[in-house]
């Protein structure tokens, strides 16, 4: 059974930083890309950022360009985010996300999300 675990949001005040983790649990799949996405109170859930597992290469939403890092930890199979310079309208629930593959076919997973709230 494939498990994502979402971990580290919280409450900050704006121009603070959060880092979130999500660990996965793969059995027998490959991870070909991991990456968060967020939703924001009434509205749709939107990419925020990603990582190739294989090159590390990383892509970001505009939003957050030089102000959030992904990374990841391969022997971990974890996922980090971190957040500096936070804004309010940073606020939302940030979900884990997984492209695995196995035999020649790809799944997408989701993390149960966790809550950033960034106060002013």
């Amino acid at each position: 059974q494939v498990q994502l675990v979402d971990s580290g949001g919280g409450l900050v005040q704006a121009g603070g930083s959060l880092r979130l983790s999500c660990a996965a649990s793969i059995h027998t799949f490959s991870i070909a890309n991991m990456g968060w996405y967020r939703q924001a109170p009434g509205k749709e859930r939107k990419f925020v950022a990603t990582i190739n597992w294989s090159d590390v290469s990383t892509g970001y939403d505009d939003s957050v360009k030089g102000r959030f890092t992904i990374s990841r930890d391969n022997a971990k199979t974890t996922v980090y985010l971190q957040m500096n310079n936070l804004k309010r309208e940073d606020t939302a629930i940030y979900f884990c996300h997984a492209i695995l593959s196995r035999e020649g076919l790809t799944f997408q997973y989701w993390g149960q999300g966790t809550q950033v709230t960034v106060s002013s």
